[in-house]
């Protein structure tokens, strides 16, 4: 795969995670809390996943035992873990701050890759760090809200971020092993079981046998959000370090915030507008030759 591509895979994931809350909000509305919007998308995208593999490839189905533990990292010290902080900051703060925290992954997969994979830290990786961490501070507009920030949600918003980073990592490791299919389906494994024991199934499935047309939301959640975008951020995740392909798909916030501004009327002021600015400036300043 050519470096342009895996570049699109990763721009195309980033951008298609941006569009969850579209889903959330409708879903929300529905009487079903955010930690069970999870259970439901990561339970069909494993679903959607293994049907796909066992008609198509069922010999990416096969791992080494000894290998869980890379499905361990990416699936329940990861996936499970950064969705339980990031939850749990926003239920103690604002949206914006937990969103500004998470945010602050890029900073860590790029610090950890040049420590256990030793990447080169560039002035041009330095520069897009400034810009991506500058944008994602004014698109969650702390500066114009005068955000007071308790000390819990500061520390499990900071935990998320650096639960979100280590995917980039854990799933470096399982690359070098096997598909990204292979990695993507046993992520949506290990994060399902660790999941339903918290995510309250039969209430889920009463809801949805309340409205039937809320499947299809289900289904678009678990295709659009998590299927195919952890998909392809794990192609593209091949072909580039793990630092950049971070820094790249911080166009989800870009994205979300465009879709708060044309979805629901969002407010966007100019600072608004320059933190968009600048995490899409990140994201040119790394593919410039």
């Amino acid at each position: 795969m050519t470096a342009g591509k895996a570049n699109a895979c990763v721009l195309a994931a980033g951008a298609m995670w941006g569009t969850i809350s579209i889903f959330i909000r409708h879903l929300d509305g529905a009487g079903l809390s955010a930690l069970q919007v999870c259970l439901i998308r990561t339970l069909l995208a494993w679903l959607i996943t293994g049907a796909f593999l066992a008609i198509r490839s069922p010999q990416l189905l096969s791992i080494r035992l000894r290998d869980c533990w890379y499905f361990i990292g990416t699936g329940v010290i990861s996936y499970t873990l950064f969705s339980t902080c990031y939850f749990m900051a926003v239920a103690m703060s604002q949206v914006s701050v937990a969103v500004m925290l998470l945010y602050t992954s890029p900073v860590f997969v790029t610090l950890l890759s040049a420590v256990i994979f030793h990447e080169r830290m560039t002035r041009r990786k330095w520069l897009a760090l400034v810009c991506t961490v500058t944008g994602c501070v004014l698109v969650a507009g702390v500066f114009q809200g005068h955000l007071a920030v308790p000390l819990p949600a500061l520390a499990l918003g900071l935990a998320s971020g650096f639960l979100y980073a280590l995917y980039s990592i854990f799933g470096r490791f399982a690359l070098s092993r096997y598909d990204p299919l292979t990695v993507t389906f046993y992520t949506f494994t290990f994060a399902t079981a660790a999941m339903l024991p918290l995510g309250h199934p039969r209430y889920i499935f009463a809801v949805l046998m309340g409205d039937p047309s809320l499947w299809l939301w289900v289904t678009g959640i678990a295709v659009v959000c998590s299927v195919l975008p952890y998909f392809l951020y794990t192609v593209g995740l091949q072909y580039m370090e793990s630092g950049k392909a971070a820094i790249m798909a911080t166009i989800e916030p870009f994205v979300g915030s465009a879709v708060g501004i044309f979805f629901f009327a969002e407010p966007h002021g100019p600072l608004k507008l320059i933190g968009m600015a600048l995490i899409l400036g990140s994201v040119i300043i790394l593919n410039k030759r």
